[in-house]
């Protein structure tokens, strides 16, 4: 595997892309550190300092999740705030309009029909952002209405009633959201050039990179509460390890979960077409066991969660509408919620994407059959059935990843943010991730003729060409631009230290 490191930049294509990717994810990582103008920092940093005892409720569990998938933008309102989550809920509503509405999926199969739905997607982008922005700007006046930014109001007590807008107003409000949804567009398009020019999905990239930025701070934490705090002990410090190796095992059965799959033989008739013979061979399709990924567990989330934070921003004066939004998002009750519209998520997202009449129809028209099932009807209904169990196994496996979190952090008394790491959306979102850019970095070493990352066997689900896009930048482009991304770091870097 080392070598396959080092053999990734002696291919001058992969080379740029590599160079190219990681000067986009700088560039990312640089706007969710710029503060939002009009925001006191230093009522930010008194309250990022406190965040290390927040609880486990399912409050805190989101809030802890919007903040890594933000790569702690929200936390340091910054002009990344909100990071590309606005323009993946669009995706994802999209999506979902063109397998449900007639109208968006027979423009989809026309010519140029996905063109106009991406461009729909980006304007559906901006409709969330104003929404989002306008609603996160608005709490910045009083942040003990939302529960996203709990201990801020003692921060603020701490610091003599400090503000963290001095100035509030429409001014603010107007800057606030327009600099907001500038920056998620940004992000948008920088990912869409990461997956043009650079490795890899270009938004799953810098959501995985959101996510990695809050590892050393998860990691730090989890020291201080086992050994470096006044009450550690030997017997902490064994927990800590054994902690560790819990981790192991969790990253360790996601990546078997992820990749597992159940091979259906396909058996295709043999045809004589002049003096060839085609067909005669037996072929497999792949079901996955988690087929529906990560969706059911963001659809739960925006059902059961956003609604009822609406509705308590909206309504700050009305107490019932309070009380209904805590009761919603803490306790047992958010955790029945949230496993219940997972398992009904998933069958939802199946039945909508996986067509096995579609499937039995192409199989019959191009002469293939499953051993011992008859073509057409019988097929569609087997096919139906065996995924229909392949879902309900999945269900149970992402509501116990996703419940792990609150679990680990309950009993281990350490931060939600740290306790993202042991299970959730976000170690599932990072192990999809690296596992694809796996697959295709070692695809490309291996059309050039060097080792992948495994010189036995090959990564599951690696394709055999590498995707045809736009090429990528030329080496000259490539140095000019991290020389300019370096000026500014050392800019950023200068005036941190005049500010101390």
């Amino acid at each position: 595997m080392i070598s396959a490191f080092a053999n990734s930049f002696k291919v001058p294509e992969l080379r740029s892309r590599i160079l190219f990717t990681l000067a986009m994810i700088v560039i990312v990582r640089i706007g969710a550190s710029i503060t939002l103008p009009g925001v006191d920092p230093t009522v930010l940093n008194a309250w990022i300092e406190n965040k290390a005892g927040d609880n486990a409720s399912g409050a805190a569990q989101v809030a802890a999740l919007l903040n890594i998938f933000s790569g702690g933008g929200l936390q340091n309102c910054a002009i990344f705030a909100l990071g590309i989550m606005p323009y993946i809920s669009a995706s994802i509503m999209l999506q979902l309009l063109t397998a449900v509405w007639p109208p968006l999926s027979k423009m989809a199969r026309e010519e140029g029909g996905r063109q106009k739905i991406t461009q729909y997607t980006r304007i559906a982008t901006i409709v969330l952002c104003v929404f989002q922005s306008w609603l996160l700007a608005q709490s910045l006046a009083d942040p003990q209405q939302n529960y996203l930014m709990a201990g801020l109001q003692d921060a603020i007590d701490k610091l003599g009633g400090r503000p963290l807008v001095p100035n509030y107003g429409y001014g603010f409000l107007f800057t606030s959201v327009i600099t907001i949804t500038a920056g998620t567009m940004l992000m948008m398009w920088l990912g869409e050039q990461i997956t043009d020019r650079g490795i890899g999905n270009g938004v799953s990239i810098l959501i995985c990179v959101n996510i990695v930025s809050d590892l050393p701070g998860a990691l730090i934490q989890v020291w201080q509460t086992f050994v470096g705090s006044v009450k550690a002990s030997p017997s902490s410090a064994f927990t800590l390890v054994l902690l560790m190796g819990f981790m192991i095992l969790v990253i360790a059965g996601v990546i078997a979960l992820t990749q597992a799959t159940r091979r259906i033989a396909i058996t295709y008739a043999k045809r004589v077409v002049g003096r060839k013979v085609y067909g005669g061979q037996t072929q497999y399709l792949p079901l996955k066991i988690n087929y529906s990924g990560v969706m059911p567990i963001i659809f739960a989330q925006a059902i059961l969660l956003f609604p009822s934070t609406i509705l308590a921003s909206l309504f700050k004066d009305v107490n019932w509408i309070q009380k209904m939004a805590l009761f919603v998002s803490s306790g047992w009750v958010y955790y029945v919620a949230s496993s219940l519209l997972i398992f009904f998520f998933s069958y939802f997202w199946v039945a909508t994407m996986f067509q096995p009449t579609q499937i039995s129809e192409d199989l019959k028209k191009s002469g293939g059959y499953i051993p011992g099932i008859r073509p057409g009807k019988p097929t569609a209904d087997f096919l139906d059935f065996t995924m229909s169990r392949l879902t309900f196994a999945g269900a149970i496996f992402l509501t116990g990843l996703y419940v792990m979190p609150g679990m680990v952090s309950s009993l281990m008394k350490i931060s939600s943010s740290a306790a993202q790491f042991f299970g959730g959306t976000s170690l599932l979102i990072l192990v999809g991730v690296v596992l694809d850019v796996m697959r295709q970095v070692e695809t490309h070493l291996l059309q050039s003729h060097y080792d992948g990352f495994l010189k036995k066997g090959r990564i599951r689900g690696r394709v055999d060409r590498v995707q045809q896009g736009v090429r990528p930048m030329d080496s000259k482009t490539i140095v000019i631009l991290w020389v300019v991304l370096a000026a500014i770091v050392l800019i950023g870097v200068a005036y941190k230290l005049m500010l101390k």
